[in-house]
């Protein structure tokens, strides 16, 4: 088995249809990772212990999705020395608007590296994690290489 690089949290159950576009790049890139509800309201202690964990399973790059008051990737950042990518999941009133203001004010020296809100942003995060694993991984950087390569040829020239 391959070692787990990536950790996808998320503040519910029902984040996992956007977040779940995280787990797109990193298929197509041979990237593992797990998935795991840690709420930052709902169960504190599992996101203490979570964070407090992490690196000594090997993670190296958390995503962290959540709607609404979205402190989950905020608090997972204060919580670990881990980079932290940021997911702002659509809520039901604002349409996401306050999980992305929640998640890119985060205080001086605590750093989120924060997405689009949704699908888009959830796909980037997974994307922007295998960027930041290539750093370290040959192999894997090859392989980002020809995933850009592949994608830019995909793009048409001319409109049918």
């Amino acid at each position: 088995m391959s070692k787990i690089s990536v950790s996808i949290i998320m503040g519910s159950q029902s984040d996992w249809p956007i977040m779940q576009s995280a787990t797109i790049p990193l298929n197509e890139l041979g990237v593992s990772f797990e998935t795991r509800v840690v709420s930052a309201h709902r169960t504190p202690d599992r996101l203490y212990q979570f964070t407090s964990e992490a690196h000594l399973r090997g993670i190296d790059v958390i995503i962290a999705g959540a709607g609404g008051s979205a402190h989950l990737a905020g608090m997972a950042a204060a919580m670990t020395h881990l980079p932290v990518i940021a997911v702002p999941v659509p809520s039901r009133h604002f349409n996401g608007m306050d999980s992305l203001m929640s998640m890119v004010q985060m205080p001086k020296g605590v750093a989120v590296a924060c997405q689009a809100v949704g699908n888009s942003g959830a796909y980037n995060a997974g994307l922007l994690a295998a960027q930041m694993l290539a750093l370290k991984d040959d192999e894997l950087s090859q392989r980002l290489q020809q995933w850009r390569k592949d994608q830019t040829e995909s793009v048409p020239v001319e409109v049918e």
